[in-house]
């Protein structure tokens, strides 16, 4: 086997140290645009594929590592800029950390796909083959990159793909099996043009762009006769004014009056939803507001996001209150943003001088129990996500499966351009997985509902203040990644590492 086609590009040995990591670069953030709000998902497969040759004929691992984190820094770059908004809620106090802020987010984030540019060289020599091995581990790598440190699965490049009809195929191999579908069929572009030349190079890259564009499932059935009416309530609150003591009664009261509009066709809602955070007082202490706010939902039930104090630990917690308003359940949002709700390891950040950030959220959150059901009896058992709560795939898992889901968010901390975009990217996401409609209340946008192949049902604009009346979407039966979960997709990206290291030593033995 020859590397004919990587060397006829530059792509060989003789292609410069830094050249090889600006070209790098520049893949990742081109793949970047794939996600929202661009959602160009068609260039994420030749990004990816000039990615994983960059990769596949570095000289040795140092330089294999380079490459593979350069496109991750590009990938990041351009996919999480958005990283620097909420330090510039307060210009002048923190607005000088922004681009500190991209730097560490990108750069560090980036290790994972250098951890995996570094190991595939070490498996595998320059060829085809590592470009197969590099797909595999950094399958794997997002997975990890997932879990460790509480996790972060935001901007997989899988994620890409939402955008596209691919997104019905994570009913069977959720996030990561996205993943590892656009990077084996950009490996496996890459190798056969490593090995064979242009010619058949571009037969995997159809066969994604046939993916992304050919439905693959019917759209979801429709709603039953008599599925439940709802009213999502978008109170668009800006981030600087939200918590401003003369702005936080005109935010509720905006809310009230929304609640309590006019009683569309589809006639009085059976389920109001607030977002994140809506209530002004904690909920222990909100006796008026919530009785304002049972008076305008009509007898409708109620889920509004508040905080509260569990003795003296402050939670950020989605409140399920009766038609008259009493506070029949309580959600604890559990997985807290690390340094936006709470500060890691705060005495260390003391110790190294960080006593500002210290200081400011010392305050901060403390997470529940874990995951939990709302029982809204005849409306049926809702899971509820809390912002960030809902980038996560595996917490549905912990409980019994339910009859639909809710996300309570305040995005207005990152503006208005890309973030709000990408979470509810992740919204329908979890939709598609699980095979249930998901129901989303956003202070600032994007307030959805989304139905169960992951479907936007209805949207509200970003920076508008509005409803959503819409009847509940149905539910499918559990798919198969709702049962299994992601090993079947785990699994297979170590089958694909492996049969690459087998055509990497076919490859010696010739």
């Amino acid at each position: 086997m020859s590397d004919r086609g990587g060397l006829s590009l530059g792509l060989g040995p003789d292609l410069g140290c830094w050249q090889g990591r600006a070209l790098a670069a520049f893949a990742g953030g081109a793949a970047a645009l794939s996600l929202p709000p661009f959602d160009l998902w068609y260039v994420v497969f030749p990004a990816f594929a000039l990615i994983a040759a960059l990769v596949a004929v570095a000289p040795d691992a140092r330089t294999a590592a380079w490459r593979a984190w350069s496109a991750g820094a590009g990938w990041f770059g351009v996919a999480m800029h958005w990283i620097v908004q909420p330090f510039f809620v307060d210009a002048a106090a923190t607005g000088w950390m922004a681009p500190f802020a991209l730097i560490l987010m990108a750069g560090g984030l980036a290790l994972f796909w250098g951890l995996a540019g570094w190991l595939s060289a070490r498996i595998a020599g320059p060829g085809a083959g590592r470009a197969l091995v590099f797909a595999g581990l950094a399958t794997l790598s997002e997975a990890l990159r997932g879990h460790i440190f509480t996790g972060l699965p935001w901007a997989e490049p899988g994620h890409g793909l939402i955008g596209s009809q691919a997104l019905a195929l994570s009913a069977y191999g959720g996030s990561y099996g996205l993943t590892l579908l656009l990077l084996t069929l950009s490996a496996t572009s890459a190798a056969i043009f490593l090995s064979r030349g242009p010619l058949w190079a571009g037969l995997p890259l159809a066969v994604g762009l046939a993916i992304g564009l050919i439905p693959l499932t019917p759209p979801a059935p429709p709603p039953a006769a008599d599925a439940a009416v709802l009213r999502i309530v978008q109170i668009n609150a800006p981030q600087h004014l939200k918590w401003r003591s003369d702005m936080m009664p005109v935010f509720f009261d905006r809310g009230v009056s929304l609640t309590a509009s006019a009683v569309g066709p589809l006639g009085a809602p059976d389920l109001v939803i607030w977002p994140e955070t809506s209530l002004p007082q904690i909920l222990g202490q909100s006796d008026t507001a919530r009785a304002r706010l049972a008076e305008a939902s009509g007898g409708a039930q109620i889920l509004v996001g508040g905080q509260r104090y569990a003795g003296v630990e402050a939670r950020n917690v989605l409140a399920h209150l009766t038609p008259e308003g009493d506070i029949a359940a309580v959600y604890d949002k559990h997985h807290l943003v690390p340094f936006g709700e709470y500060l890691p390891l705060r005495g260390l950040a003391e110790r190294l001088g960080a006593r500002w950030i210290a200081q400011q959220l010392s305050g901060g959150y403390r997470p529940g129990p874990g995951p939990a059901l709302i029982d809204l009896g005849p409306l049926g058992r809702a899971f509820p996500m809390i912002c960030y709560e809902a980038i996560f795939p595996g917490y549905i898992r912990a409980v019994d499966r339910p009859d639909w889901m809710v996300q309570v968010t305040n995005d207005a901390w990152f503006g208005s351009f890309a973030m709000p975009y990408q979470h509810l990217a992740l919204a329908r996401l979890r939709a598609a997985e699980q095979g249930l409609p998901l129901i989303r209340a956003a202070n600032t946008g994007v307030s959805a509902l989304i139905d169960a192949r992951g479907d936007l049902v209805q949207t509200l604009p970003m920076d508008t203040h509005g409803v959503i009346d819409a009847v509940m979407p149905v539910a499918l039966p559990p798919t198969f990644y709702a049962r299994i979960g992601d090993w079947p997709a785990l699994i297979l990206a170590i089958f694909v590492t492996l049969s690459g290291f087998a055509v990497a030593r076919r490859r010696l033995s010739h």
